[in-house]
């Protein structure tokens, strides 16, 4: 601020500083940049903005959504006792059972499952001037799982476990035919699933079972050999029989020694009668010293009775044990697949497929708004980035 004083005669008037007014500022002009801002706004934001509009409403097909919902669930019919130490357990498989089906709806084999059905490739390439939105049919499958997964939306609730989908497609038939078979398919599943833990719980004591069935079999061809071998059905029987026969001939070699003892007090020793009794107290004890080999009680040999009757009692001991463990790996086997079939699962659908009666897809002015956004915000950096290089250059 420069002062100026003034230098008139007059004293009169006061001397007062005044300030130097600066010339006035030159009024602004449009220059070429402000022309290139206004261009690439144009450029940038009108531009793909009107060509998102009009494809989004001239080209764009439409899209029909079918929805449905459903859950793992378990039959399961436990005990009042066992019901609360396998509650965490049977969450858990629930919850991982639907984990499963949750990446299954998602993966390749779904596709290709569906596909084998419906042909996806000719249902998704049916708007032709659409390639944005509708799927080319000549890609390939890694490609039609990409473009699945956009069109097939999969809702989770880990909580409650339930699964909702949300199935796009150009007309309303063929959305419902595609979330009835994704829920056919998922059923099929989770039946395989319950048939894979079925055989796991009772694998086990299948084979246990199936061994005790064949070592119940080898016990009882064993017998029959045995039987067949010896020609005898049932040693102690027939044990019993010889030892009737035995003690028979014990009784009548006591009887015959009477005899020949009475006999010799009141004969001579050359009588006929004493030879004949002692004839046949020789013949009988001969008798009795077979038969009691026969029971092995003096001489060796397998053909004894008391061999007989040990390999018999043997094998006998062996059969019962087999029918044995045979009657309880067959109730082991039943205890396993009845608790196996309590806790068998299936696939409860809470909401069937919609069938839609107007299309909501795709949502334009949503679509169209986020090309503007998107498309101002590109430009506003872009013009910032500008004057920011300019002013500092």
């Amino acid at each position: 601020m420069t002062v100026v004083k003034d230098t008139l005669d007059d004293p009169g008037i006061d001397t007062m500083p005044r300030v130097a007014v600066p010339k006035p500022v030159a009024r602004a002009r449009v220059r070429r940049r402000h022309g290139w801002l206004i261009f690439s706004f144009f450029l940038f934001v009108l531009g793909p903005v009107g060509l998102a509009g009009w494809y989004l409403f001239e080209r764009a097909a439409d899209q029909f959504a079918s929805r449905v919902g459903f859950a793992v669930r378990a039959q399961d019919s436990v005990s009042p006792i066992d019901m609360f130490e396998g509650l965490g357990s049977v969450a858990g498989a629930q919850s991982s059972d639907t984990d499963i089906l949750y990446e299954f709806i998602h993966s390749q084999d779904m596709v290709e499952l569906v596909n084998e059905t419906l042909d996806l490739r000719t249902l998704y390439s049916v708007p032709k001037l659409d390639p944005i939105f509708a799927f080319d049919a000549d890609l390939p499958i890694e490609k039609l799982v990409k473009y699945w997964r956009r069109m097939v939306a999969v809702y989770y609730d880990a909580g409650t476990g339930l699964i909702e989908l949300e199935v796009k497609a150009f007309s309303p038939g063929d959305a419902v035919a595609i979330a009835e078979e994704i829920l056919t398919q998922s059923s099929v599943m989770i039946n395989q699933l319950t048939a894979i833990a079925r055989d796991d719980a009772t694998g086990y004591a299948r084979s246990e079972l199936d061994a005790a069935v064949v070592r119940l079999k080898d016990a009882r061809q064993a017998l029959t050999r045995f039987r067949a071998r010896t020609q005898i059905v049932d040693p102690s029987a027939d044990v019993q029989g010889q030892m009737t026969v035995l003690v028979s001939l014990q009784q009548q070699l006591a009887t015959t020694y009477v005899e020949l003892d009475v006999l010799a007090q009141t004969s001579r020793e050359n009588d006929p009668r004493v030879t004949n009794l002692r004839r046949e107290v020789e013949v009988i004890e001969n008798r009795i010293e077979l038969e009691r080999k026969k029971f092995g009680i003096s001489g060796q040999g397998d053909g004894t009775y008391a061999a007989l009757l040990g390999q018999f009692e043997e094998l006998n001991v062996d059969l019962e044990f087999a029918q044995t463990t045979y009657l309880n790996a067959l109730g082991s086997y039943d205890l396993a697949v009845r608790e196996a079939q309590q806790q068998s699962r299936y696939l409860a659908a809470y909401l069937n497929p919609t069938r839609p009666q107007s299309a909501e897809f795709p949502q334009r002015m949503i679509l169209l708004g986020l090309v503007a956004l998107f498309a101002f915000l590109i430009w506003a950096i872009l013009s910032l980035v500008y004057y920011s290089a300019r002013d500092r250059g």
